[in-house]
């Protein structure tokens, strides 16, 4: 796989794909620039080298990317909300040319999006020079570290309220991992409580259902005290408010308390909740995916990183 550092960049058009899909509040201000400032690095590497730049991402709920364009102090053309075409999703070619035709190089920078088959992550490398930002490469780094020889035991611990984009995953970590816990509403799952493996610990009690209970919380707590590699994507619950913000809050200070283990943490709703708990430097490593991260750990072929190969 072709990197930033791989090419002649000066004078060239590049086009870099971001992941910009930040959150916002009800006045449009964006409350988490996780994902903007971990690009940066890439963005100056370019603008260093005399590349000439042109920035694409999406964002969710049909929004503009017009607030992320505006917090970004670097000379460059912006792309609205590629997923305001419905060609994107669909890993259209025709779309994917369009885009390439606006740049000589295409850089994806965009690790969030890597297990997304769609026109701006996998298609167009058909149509452009490609290789992978600075931000990717230090997520392949690490995450292959984590793969290739990780300290046991191995503790997977997956929330969020979607099992059925989180399925497979669970399914690929009960083969590598040691324990794998399973909060948030998904641990309500009928289809997980069917399995038969020792290893898998679904939450014992909840919270007016919207957060594991102090059982669980113990539980979960025992096992983390014990881990070589911890590797946590989606809350545990409504963290969001005070009432149901406990089971995200304690497991994350959990993991922290485990001096010995290496900790990763990834996914929006993850990372936001350690902000929200100014528990963001206990981590070894933020991964800037969570279902890509997850993913690639459980041993998935990401159609992002296919492409680039």
């Amino acid at each position: 796989m072709k990197t930033i550092k791989d090419f002649d960049l000066k004078n060239k058009r590049v086009l870099v794909r971001c992941d910009f899909n930040v959150p916002f509040d009800d006045k449009e201000k964006i409350t988490d620039d996780f994902r903007i400032e971990q690009t940066l690095p890439t963005l100056k590497f370019l603008q260093k080298k005399g590349a000439k730049l042109i920035l694409m991402s999406h964002l969710a709920d049909g929004k503009s990317l017009d607030p992320v364009w505006k917090k970004i102090k670097i000379k460059a053309k912006f792309l609205d909300n590629l997923r305001l075409d419905k060609r994107e999703k669909e890993n259209s070619d025709e779309f994917a040319k369009e885009l390439a035709d606006l740049a000589d190089i295409y850089i994806n920078d965009a690790f969030g999006v890597c297990h997304r088959k769609h026109a701006s992550v996998s298609a167009i490398t058909k149509y452009l020079p490609s290789g992978a930002g600075l931000l990717l490469e230090k997520e392949l780094k690490i995450l292959n570290k984590v793969l290739e020889s990780p300290k046991i035991p191995l503790v997977a611990i997956i929330g969020g309220t979607k099992l059925e984009s989180k399925a497979k995953v669970i399914d690929n970590f009960l083969k590598i991992a040691d324990y794998v816990l399973i909060g948030g509403k998904i641990g309500e799952a009928s289809e997980l409580k069917k399995l038969k493996y020792s290893k898998l610990i679904l939450p014992e009690d909840y919270v007016d259902d919207f957060d594991i209970g102090p059982k669980t919380i113990k539980r979960f707590e025992e096992i983390i005290k014990t881990a070589g590699t911890v590797v946590w994507a989606g809350p545990m619950g409504k963290f969001e408010e005070k009432k149901y913000e406990d089971g995200t809050k304690k497991i994350a200070k959990a993991i922290i308390k485990n001096k010995k283990a290496f900790k990763i943490a990834g996914g929006g709703d993850t990372l936001f909740a350690l902000k929200k708990f100014k528990l963001r430097k206990g981590f070894n490593h933020l991964s800037t995916g969570g279902g890509a991260m997850l993913a690639f750990l459980a041993g998935e072929e990401l159609p992002g990183l296919k492409a680039l190969k």
